[in-house]
C-alpha cells in the first residue's frame, strides 16, 4: 500500500452531489434505491464535489490540457455555507507556477464563482539539462550572504504566457548593499540562468510604538505562543526569549519589551481574523511565522519565513507598533492566501496595501488607548524626522502617492503603488465625508459625487473574502471583480453596490463578467462532465453525462454543442438542449480507422451566458480489462499515473445492514493500481480495507456494519483503463 501517494491523489476527491443511484456512462447503480439518507457534513462535501468537478471538467477559465491537472491544495469555509477551494496547476506531475485557480461553491453543490490565472496550453520536455545543485549555486550567487536556501524543485514557470522548465527555490540572506533579501527564484533548467527572481521583502517599512501594559499569550518560561502554531519572539538568532512574566521593562529600546509589543499586535490581529472574519490566523491554519527583534537597521520586514523588526531613524524606539507588526503579518496573509505574492509592481503595491489595511483593521479591533485607531501608517514613528505618517490611506497624495488607479504605471514604486487600494478601502469603510472627526477623502475624476461607508468590519470581511479568490495574476481589475463577488455572497446587494461605488471613486473601471449588485440575481448556469475523460477503440463509442445547474436567477434553456473533435469522431447530445438543473447524455462515436491519440473536445453550453468544459478523449490507447464477472455491479474508468477517483461513479453507496463488502479491481498490465474501501465516519472518509500489492489487480473482502461506503481506485504507477466490480450487503 502507498499512503503518501494516495494522500496527494485524494486532494481532488470529494462526495458528488448525486446519490450513487444516479449514475452515468457504463456504470451500474450499486445501491438498492434512490431514497438513501445523506451523510452528516454533506453540505461541505457537496460544495467541494462541485468545485472539483468544475476543475476536472475545465469549466471556463479552468480549462487544462491532456498532461495538466488542477489539484486542490486548500479549502477555506466562509459565511453562508460558502467554500473557497484553491487549485494548483500541474504538468506531467510537476507543479506549475502560474495558471492557478479558485472555485467558490456553496453547500447546495453549486459553483458560485471561478477565478483563474491565464494559462497557455503547456507543451515542453520535462527533462532538465542543468542539475539541481548547479541551479542552487546560481540562485545563491544572487546574494552576498546566504542565511538559508530551500531544496530546488523542478517546476514549470509560466513567464510571459510561455512555459519554461525551471528549478524553483527560496534564498534568504543579504544583498551586496547589505539589505535583507528573500528571493523567490526560478533558474532555467536548460540554460542554468536565473529566469525570474522576486524579492518577498518590501523595504523601508519601519515604524514603532509601545502599547503599554498588555496581556499576551506565552509559555511559562519562554516567549513562545502556546495557542498559535509557529509563533514565538526573540532576538536575531531566532530563539525565543526566555524568563518569566511579566515580560519586559517598558522602555523604548529593551528588546524583550519590543517582543511584548510584537506578540500583542500579532495576537490581536490573529484574534481579529477569527472573531470578525471566521478566518483561522495569518497562515489560515491557526498560526504564523516567528518574529525577531533587535535588527540594527531602520527597517521591518517579512521574508516568507519570519518577520524582523529594527529601530527608528533616531534610534529612540523599536519599530514594533500595532500598525507596523500587523502590516508585516498582513504580508503573510497575502502570501498564504491563493496565488501567493506576485512579481509585478502593481501586485507588490497591492501586497503593501494589504499590509496597511490589516494594520488599520488590527488597530480598530485592539482599540488600544496608547495607539488610537486611524487610517495613517507610522504616525507615532517620526520616520522622516517631521512627525508625519509615511502613508495616508484616506488621501495618499498627502505623502506624494497616487490616489487614483489611472495614475499607476509599471514604474510606480511598490509603497507608492499601495495608494489606490488604500484609498478604496477607506472610502468603502468610512465614505468620502464620514464626519465624527474622521478626515474627508477625495474622489477621483469621473467618479461619483460621494461615497457612503459601510464600516471597517464589513469592509474588512469583504476584502478578506476577496483575498481568498486571489490568483498569481492579481491586480486592481481582478480585485474589483473579487470584492464585488465577496460582498454579494457575504452580505447582499447594498454592500455590493458600496464596493462598486468605491472602486468607481478611484477610477477602477467595470469589468466584463463582474457580479451584478442589483436586487435581482442575474440568470446563469454552470456545466460539468461526468466523467471528464474516456477511452474508446476505433469503431466504438463512449458516453459522458453533461450536468447543468442553475447558479443565478431562474432555470433557463441551455443549448449544447461540441467542437474540436478529430476527423472520424462525431459528438451528439440527447437531448440537445436542457433546462438548467437537468442533464444530457453525450455520445462520442469513433469511426473505424480513426487515428489513435488523445484529443480534447470542447463542450459548450449556450444560454443567457456561454460556458465551456473539456472532455479528454483517448482513442485506441487502452481497453478496460476483465475478470470481475462474479460481482453484482461493474464500473469502468481510466487513470493517469498518480491519479485517483472514487466509485461508484465518483459517489458513494449506503449499506443498510451488516455484511461483507467485496471489491474486485483489474487494472492495465504492467501498472500498479491500488484499491481502498472507505467508510464515512461522520466528518470524513476513513480507510477500512486496502488492496495495496505491487500489481494492477486487487481484491478486497470486508465485513462491515451499516453505513456509507465508497471505493477509491489509485494509480500508484502506470496509466490506463481499469474495471472495478463490487458487491454490497
Amino acid at each position: 500500500m502507498h499512503p503518501t501517494r494516495l494522500s496527494a491523489a485524494l486532494a481532488a476527491l470529494a462526495l458528488t452531489a448525486s446519490l450513487a443511484g444516479t449514475l452515468a456512462g457504463t456504470a451500474t447503480a450499486a445501491t438498492a434505491g434512490p431514497s438513501q439518507p445523506v451523510p452528516p457534513g454533506h453540505g461541505k462535501s457537496l460544495a467541494l464535489a462541485a468545485a472539483d468537478k468544475a476543475a476536472d471538467s475545465g469549466l471556463d477559465g479552468l480549462r487544462h490540457g491532456t498532461d495538466e491537472e488542477l489539484v486542490r491544495t486548500a479549502v477555506t469555509p466562509w459565511a453562508g455555507g460558502l467554500y473557497y477551494a484553491a487549485y494548483q496547476r500541474t504538468y506531467k506531475g510537476l507543479p506549475v507556477a502560474g495558471g492557478d485557480a479558485v472555485v467558490v461553491s456553496d453547500s447546495a453543490g453549486k459553483v458560485r464563482e471561478v477565478a483563474a490565472a491565464p494559462a497557455p496550453a503547456i507543451r515542453l520536455s520535462t527533462k532538465a539539462t542543468i542539475g539541481s545543485a548547479a541551479a542552487l549555486a546560481t540562485a545563491k550567487a544572487q546574494l552576498a550572504g546566504v542565511e538559508s536556501a530551500g531544496t530546488p524543485e523542478l517546476t514549470v514557470l509560466l513567464k510571459g504566457n510561455k512555459p519554461v522548465l525551471t528549478w524553483h527555490t527560496l534564498v534568504v540572506g543579504r544583498t551586496a548593499e547589505g539589505l535583507p533579501s528573500s528571493l523567490d527564484t526560478h533558474v532555467d533548467a536548460r540554460t542554468g540562468k536565473v529566469t525570474q527572481a522576486t524579492d518577498k521583502i518590501l523595504h523601508a517599512d519601519g515604524r514603532g510604538y509601545h502599547n503599554g501594559n498588555v496581556t499576551i499569550d506565552t509559555a511559562a518560561s519562554s516567549m513562545t505562543d502556546p495557542n498559535r502554531s509557529g509563533f514565538r519572539c526573540g532576538g536575531q538568532n531566532g530563539s525565543a526569549y526566555t524568563g518569566t512574566p511579566p515580560w519586559g521593562n517598558g522602555t523604548a529600546n529593551d528588546l524583550v519589551t519590543a517582543c511584548v509589543d510584537i506578540m500583542y499586535a500579532a495576537q490581536r490581529e490573529s484574534d481579529m481574523l477569527k472573531q470578525w472574519f471566521g478566518y483561522n490566523g495569518q497562515n489560515g491554519q491557526g498560526g504564523m511565522v516567528p518574529a525577531r527583534a533587535g535588527l540594527g537597521e531602520v527597517n521591518a520586514y517579512y521574508d516568507g519565513t519570519k518577520t524582523t523588526y529594527g529601530h527608528n531613524q533616531n534610534s529612540t524606539m523599536q519599530l514594533t507598533g500595532i500598525d507596523v507588526v500587523a502590516h508585516e503579518y498582513g504580508h503573510e496573509i497575502f502570501d498564504r492566501t491563493p496565488g501567493s505574492s506576485g512579481s509585478s509592481n502593481e501586485n507588490g503595491g497591492m501586497n503593501e496595501s494589504t499590509g496597511d489595511i490589516f494594520g488599520a483593521l488590527t488597530e480598530h479591533f485592539a482599540n488600544n488607548p496608547n495607539d488610537t485607531p486611524d487610517y495613517t501608517v507610522g504616525e507615532k514613528l517620526n520616520f522622516l524626522g517631521d512627525n508625519k505618517p509615511i502613508r495616508y490611506m484616506y488621501n495618499p497624495s498627502l505623502a506624494g502617492d497616487p490616489n487614483c488607479y489611472p495614475q499607476l504605471n509599471s514604474g510606480t514604486e511598490v509603497h507608492a503603488a499601495a495608494g489606490p487600494q488604500n484609498h478604496w478601502f477607506y472610502l468603502l469603510a468610512e465614505g468620502s465625508n464620514p464626519g465624527g472627526g474622521k478626515p474627508a477623502s477625495p474622489i477621483c475624476s469621473g467618479g461619483p459625487s460621494s461615497v457612503t461607508g459601510i464600516g471597517i468590519q464589513k469592509a474588512g470581511k469583504i476584502f478578506m473574502g476577496a483575498l481568498l479568490m486571489k490568483t498569481s495574476s492579481w491586480n486592481h481589475l481582478a480585485a474589483r471583480k473579487a470584492t464585488l463577488a465577496s460582498a454579494r455572497n457575504t452580505y447582499g446587494s447594498a454592500e455590493c453596490n458600496a464596493v462598486k461605488t468605491a472602486w468607481n471613486a478611484i477610477g477602477v473601471p467595470a469589468q466584463s463578467g463582474e457580479t451584478d449588485c442589483g436586487g435581482t440575481t442575474t440568470p446563469d448556469f454552470s456545466l460539468a462532465l461526468n466523467p471528464a475523460s474516456g477511452s474508446v477503440q476505433p469503431g466504438a463509442s463512449v458516453t459522458s453525462t453533461v450536468n447543468t445547474s442553475t447558479t443565478g436567477g431562474s432555470a433557463q434553456t441551455v443549448q449544447l454543442s461540441a467542437s474540436g473533435a478529430p476527423s472520424g469522431v462525431t459528438v451528439s447530445f440527447s437531448p440537445s438542449s436542457v433546462t438548467s438543473g437537468n442533464s444530457s447524455t453525450m455520445t462520442v462515436q469513433v469511426a473505424a480507422g480513426t487515428a489513435n491519440g488523445t484529443y480534447p473536445i470542447t463542450v459548450t453550453g449556450t444560454g443567457s451566458a456561454t460556458h465551456t468544459v473539456t472532455y479528454q478523449l483517448s482513442v485506441g490507447t487502452t481497453t478496460p480489462p476483465t475478470g470481475c464477472a462474479d460481482t453484482e455491479y461493474t464500473y469502468e474508468g481510466s487513470l493517469a499515473s498518480g491519479q485517483a477517483e472514487a466509485q461508484p461513479d465518483g459517489s458513494y453507496y449506503y449499506s443498510a445492514t451488516s455484511g461483507t463488502h467485496v471489491g474486485c479491481l483489474r487494472g492495465p498490465a504492467g501498472a500498479d493500481f491500488d484499491l481502498y474501501l472507505q467508510k464515512w465516519n461522520g466528518s470524513g472518509w476513513a480507510d477500512v480495507a486496502v488492496g495495496g500489492t505491487e500489481s494492477a489487480d486487487e481484491d478486497i473482502a470486508y465485513k462491515g456494519t451499516a453505513g456509507y461506503y465508497r471505493y477509491v481506485v489509485h494509480a500508484y504507477s502506470g496509466s490506463g483503463a481499469y474495471t472495478l466490480g463490487l458487491s454490497a450487503p
